[in-house]
């Protein structure tokens, strides 16, 4: 005869706990999903809503991993997963944008949540599975296909163009008056004065005519005769325009006789003499005078220059101190 199988007593205990363990866990854990539609148009969206509520401190939730596709549906947006605390409950919560884009029925499946908490091993929790239904758009195939219209122009006016009118008025406007102002208000720029160089005296001009001559070095190369003539040129020139006496057009022995007569030139009668009449004997007479007797020459009309220059006196009087 055969007997009934019996739980033991203990067995049966342990079986109690269990049970009971398991629903106090699930009741710490409340995991909700909704969809807005349960039918869509081809490329349409449906949105999805997750919701994971935690009622003890102590649990932890693993968030499920929802690929991108899935039934032939797709997911084209995942929203972040936003918390909201409310006491010792805290709620998780995303938003999912689905759309199919083949018609049909497909399931959105149950997404599967990780729950931990201290003393029981790890348990899974699954959120709703829904069917979506994606169909097309009803076509009447009685009725032909219609042609794509061509571009229809439209008719504008005047007033169509009105503000653009009104800002190229005021561009121009504005561009006037910038032309206007700038040519009213430019500024002539003067040049500036460009400081003019100080006049040589004569003093000056006859010393540097004498320096050139002297490194012409004539009468070292046997040109003594135009040595002597270009000396005396440089100093007739000097004496007619310094003392205004026509020495250009003067023999030597009138220029001394000036020069003897003269209150200015008496004092360097005996230096023109000697360079005057050197030149002559050289020029006239053919004779040949020393090396020394050459820079001799040059020497006196150098002097003569120098010291001969008019004196300039300064007018200008400064009132004695009282």
């Amino acid at each position: 005869m055969n007997k009934a199988y019996r739980p033991s007593g203990c067995a049966a205990a342990i079986c109690f706990l269990l049970l009971s363990f398991s629903a106090v866990a699930q009741n710490n854990v409340s995991i909700k999903s909704r969809i807005d539609a349960r039918q869509i148009t081809v490329g349409d969206q449906a949105r999805l809503f997750i919701e994971a509520t935690i009622f003890s401190k102590d649990v932890r939730i693993g968030w499920a991993a929802i690929p991108d596709s899935f039934n032939s549906l797709e997911i084209v947006e995942k929203g972040k997963i936003d918390t909201v605390a409310e006491g010792a409950h805290i709620t998780y919560r995303q938003r999912l944008l689905v759309t199919g884009f083949d018609s049909g029925s497909f399931k959105v499946p149950a997404f599967a949540f990780t729950v931990r908490q201290p003393g029981v091993p790890p348990y899974i929790l699954y959120s709703d599975s829904f069917q979506l239904e994606v169909s097309t758009l009803p076509v009447d195939t009685t009725k032909p296909f219609r042609p794509i219209k061509d571009i229809v122009p439209v008719k504008t006016t005047w007033r169509d163009y009105l503000w653009l009118i009104i800002g190229a008025a005021v561009f121009l406007l504005l561009a006037g008056f910038v032309i206007w102002y700038f040519i009213r208000h430019r500024r002539t720029v003067t040049p500036a004065a460009v400081p003019k160089a100080p006049q040589e005296s004569l003093e000056e001009r006859t010393l540097k005519e004498l320096a050139a001559l002297d490194e012409e070095q004539l009468w070292q190369q046997e040109r003594v005769k135009e040595y002597y003539t270009r000396l005396t040129d440089i100093l007739r020139n000097y004496i007619e325009e310094r003392f205004g006496i026509p020495a250009r057009e003067q023999t030597t022995d009138e220029i001394l006789e000036q020069a003897r007569r003269s209150r200015d030139m008496g004092a360097y009668y005996d230096a023109l003499s000697k360079v005057l009449t050197t030149a002559d004997l050289a020029k006239f007479a053919k004779a040949k005078p020393l090396p020394q007797e050459h820079t001799y020459c040059m020497q006196i009309a150098r002097e003569f220059i120098i010291n001969s220059k008019p004196v300039i006196i300064d007018t200008t009087t400064t009132a004695p101190q009282s």
